[in-house]
């Protein structure tokens, strides 16, 4: 929610602080891109802190981090400590996808995807509750009330992380076999169940957590590593740029259904702000996104990760070329999801933080030029930027069809070994 949150927040300031600072289109893309750079720097750190110190632990530590330099930022005094704090916030949100990874370690294998997918319409609830908070904010209070009213749902979340209990298998991966069998023995009490009888087998805690040499210990996980960094490049590269785009076609008075041709090159230079019926149109291509992760709540499950995410990357593809806005939207929202799911999957329990927080990190270099894409290449040429975009998700969905591992009913692997077990029988 927190990330989904900071990428409309961005969409609905840079116009603003665009027309109150009187920046240029470049200045602009900065603001969005800054933050983006935090996040690759952020990400792969907060993973390996995840893995060493638990993921409870680093989700506390990420919040309060978020909490802090997003209010500030509130009270930035120009352009340059805006962009200061903002990547600050940045490299906070780095962090936010372990929650996926405590998350993933607490669901059994057959439904793993459903209900990691179930949580995932939070990242929709993020993007509407900004929206909405800057309905009703931006026109009368202004953008800095935005950032503080934004901020405060961090609260909560500060709250909730302190009451959760620390993954049994990250305690397994630290040899720590009482506190294991303390955050089993709570599920099975919350459950009404009682545990299984039987011992629980640990190892002995000493080795490397959160090394990434370990992401390429043979070929085929240096396979497997390369084709997510792709994947995670190019889906994130589309997805922001799409809502980026989103907000840069409404400012100029177009819809959810327009073609390339319709496009004046001529009429992206002016400031202009958002309007509240520009708000409202932000509103409904977000609720777009409802049935993309309805799609892959649906099929995920039994159609597989793999085939889950490459029909909906093609699907974009073809979206996009026509500028279905609310289309494309909604399946490259479920294709992200999907690949959130696949990718702690894949990894052993001492390296699941590291490698999504290193596949976060690649995919911020996407976030990254996709500001000066959406934003500033938009200006020059709408029909080339709608092209790349289409050609980068095909890209994707090709590329998904070669990971060598299908993780659809497969357990959570606490050790290396197994995953090279796994690739070797694929």
């Amino acid at each position: 929610m927190t990330d989904a949150g900071e990428l409309m927040l961005l969409s609905i300031l840079s116009p603003e602080l665009q027309c109150k600072w009187h920046l240029a289109k470049w200045q602009q893309a900065l603001i969005t891109t800054i933050v983006f750079v935090g996040y690759l720097i952020g990400s792969p750190l907060w993973g390996k802190f995840a893995d060493v110190y638990g993921r409870k632990t680093a989700l506390i530590m990420i919040g309060l981090w978020l909490f802090v330099f997003g209010l500030l930022s509130s009270f930035s005094p120009n352009y340059i400590w805006m962009l200061l704090l903002r990547g600050l916030v940045g490299f906070g949100i780095g962090g936010t996808a372990q929650t996926v990874v405590l998350y993933s370690e607490f669901l059994p294998s057959t439904v793993r995807g459903f209900w990691m997918t179930l949580v995932s319409f939070s990242w929709i609830l993020g993007v509407v509750w900004v929206v909405a908070v800057g309905y009703f904010v931006m026109p009368t209070l202004g953008w800095r009330w935005l950032l503080v009213i934004s901020a405060m749902p961090l609260i909560i979340f500060i709250a909730c992380c302190y009451f959760l209990p620390e993954s049994a298998y990250y305690h397994v991966a630290c040899g720590n076999k009482e506190a294991a069998l303390d955050t089993l023995k709570l599920v099975a009490k919350t459950n009404g169940k009682s545990l299984p009888p039987g011992d629980l087998k640990v190892g002995s805690g000493s080795g490397d957590r959160g090394t990434f040499v370990e992401l390429y210990s043979d070929r085929k996980t240096t396979i497997t590593t390369s084709l997510l960094l792709f994947i995670w490049f190019a889906m994130a590269f589309v997805y922001y740029g799409i809502v980026l785009l989103t907000t840069e076609l409404f400012a100029k008075g177009h819809s959810c259904a327009a073609t390339p041709a319709n496009i004046d090159e001529t009429c992206f230079d002016s400031c202009q702000l958002l309007t509240k019926k520009d708000y409202t149109k932000i509103i409904i291509t977000t609720l777009a996104e409802f049935p993309g992760h309805l799609i892959t709540l649906g099929i995920i499950d039994y159609a597989g990760r793999k085939l889950t995410i490459s029909i909906q990357n093609m699907l974009c593809a073809g979206s996009i070329l026509l500028l279905f806005i609310c289309t494309k939207r909604g399946l490259i929202s479920g294709a992200f999801q999907a690949i959130y799911i696949y990718t702690p999957e894949v990894y052993p329990t001492h390296v699941r933080g590291m490698g999504l927080g290193t596949c976060g990190s690649i995919a911020r270099i996407g976030c990254i030029i996709t500001p000066f894409v959406a934003q500033v290449f938009l200006d020059k040429s709408p029909t080339a930027t709608i092209a790349l975009y289409a050609f980068v998700c095909f890209l994707a969905a090709v590329a998904i069809i070669f990971l060598p591992i299908e993780t659809k009913g497969r357990n959570l692997v606490s050790q290396l070994k197994e995953t090279k077990s796994a690739l070797k029988s694929s």
